[in-house]
């Protein structure tokens, strides 16, 4: 009877290892498939941004611009300065963000969805002023609000840019949660602050790793880290970042060539 008693606690022991284990994996797979949908549309817009400002015509009349994606294809579309009509239009896949398959140019109306994306985007950015929301845009940042429709809900996410070389801008990020009206239901502020990462050294020394830690109320890697190491680290050439979680004493290693997150409880 004490044998089996042993054998049956052992057995819950490990059973429950297991659990914890899968369920940290479907967390941090979670994690890594919302920050593949915010790279993918931060990438199409950088590359459409780039295409687009080379033409004058377009550039003068750019009045902003809203993403959407169908399967594996993403679509970034750059409204007039009214936010009435389309300017421009890309199209990719998400295998390649770095050319549009295909692109149309000219004035014409926005569809449903694009208008619907424009005016859910404006709606949120209005209220983003109010006191319990601590929005702030540091100097020499500039704010990118990444708009994702899921069913009839959407997500903003707000992520710091900027345009100083040698610099990966983490932190000052959030997530806001609103209906389909585009009233807010709900929020988190990821960092407390800005924790932009040099990517060299004092003496110019090229960096391997970038490294930063989280506040107990941020237990994890997040899906706005992955999407900024992977847009910035991938401009210098550094392959892994390193999250230290303070709420569970672990150390999170993203590699963008795997583009998987391992654990450990050391470095």
């Amino acid at each position: 009877m004490k044998r089996f008693a042993i054998l049956f606690f052992l057995g819950t022991v490990f059973l429950n290892a297991f659990s914890q284990d899968d369920d940290l994996k479907f967390i941090l797979d979670s994690i890594v498939n919302e920050a593949d949908l915010l790279y993918s549309y931060e990438k199409a817009v950088w590359t459409a941004s780039d295409i687009l400002m080379s033409n004058s015509k377009l550039r003068k009349n750019f009045g902003g611009y809203v993403v959407s994606h169908s399967n594996d294809s993403i679509f970034a579309t750059f409204i007039d300065k009214t936010q009435k009509q389309r300017i421009a239009k890309y199209y990719f896949t998400k295998a390649d963000l770095n050319i549009p398959f295909h692109s149309e140019t000219g004035l014409s109306p926005l569809t449903e969805t694009e208008q619907e994306l424009v005016d859910i985007k404006i709606k949120i950015a209005d209220q983003l002023s109010k006191k319990k929301y601590d929005v702030v845009f540091p100097h020499n940042y500039s704010p990118n609000l990444v708009l994702i429709k899921e069913k009839k809900e959407f997500r903003l996410y707000i992520l710091m840019g900027t345009s100083e070389s040698d610099i990966i801008p983490f932190g000052n990020d959030y997530l806001f949660w609103a209906n389909s009206k585009g009233k807010i239901t709900n929020w988190k502020k990821f960092h407390s602050r800005m924790m932009s990462m040099p990517t060299k050294g004092p003496n110019g020394e090229k960096g391997t790793m970038a490294v930063h830690s989280h506040l107990k109320s941020t237990p994890y890697i997040t899906a706005t880290d992955i999407c900024t190491f992977r847009l910035y680290g991938g401009l210098n050439d550094i392959d892994e970042l390193m999250v230290i979680c303070t709420a569970t004493d672990k150390y999170y290693k993203y590699s963008i060539k795997t583009n998987s997150v391992v654990v450990t409880d050391e470095p």
